[in-house]
């Protein structure tokens, strides 16, 4: 008897302490406010390198800047004005080679270590900036380049030796144009 009256009370303090399971209320987090911030850091950062930009261009009294739509700015080495040659155009292929520098000068990437590219306008992968520049490239030109960060490769980097957040300076030749039209057989 002593052990239907154990199990019994058992039993009962089992279904009388046991409460159903309430709904959890939801943490309230303010939605967008990680990519609120995340906007306004990258606005200082894109305003932080566009001042640094802007100063070196101020100072060096040599070369006729220019600013871009795509936001950088570049100037010529050799420019050819006497062309008819059109710029490159999407599905163009193109053949160059370019220098990397950060904005102190120093060498990121050599001509030699990044060799001559062959590349298909915008149907390839290539960092904004460059891809953008080559599309005001005629062939035989040689132009330096001024990358924003975002422009390059940005947070990420290269995974090899561009850090996160390294605004560019390439020192471009364009060789070679051959229309899409000429490709297609």
């Amino acid at each position: 008897m002593r052990t239907i009256c154990l199990i019994f009370g058992f039993l009962t303090l089992m279904v009388t302490s046991c409460k159903t399971p309430e709904a959890r209320k939801p943490v309230n987090i303010k939605t967008g406010s990680f990519l609120d911030e995340s906007i306004t850091r990258n606005k200082k950062l894109s305003a932080k390198e566009e001042s640094r930009i802007l100063k070196i261009i101020e100072q060096d009294t040599i070369h006729d800047y220019k600013a871009s739509d795509g936001g950088f700015w570049y100037y010529y080495h050799t420019r050819d004005t006497t062309s008819t040659v059109e710029f490159p155009k999407f599905g163009d292929h193109v053949t160059f080679s370019y220098q990397l520098n950060d904005l102190n000068d120093n060498v990121i990437y050599t001509k030699k270590e990044l060799d001559t590219v062959s590349y298909t306008i915008d149907k390839e992968e290539l960092f904004l900036g460059l891809r953008e520049g080559l599309k005001l490239m005629k062939p035989g030109e040689i132009i330096t380049f001024l990358f924003p960060s975002y422009q390059g490769y940005g947070y990420y980097g290269d995974d090899n030796k561009i850090g996160t957040n390294i605004p560019l300076k390439a020192k471009v030749t364009l060789h070679t144009i051959k229309r899409e039209s000429t490709l297609k057989n």
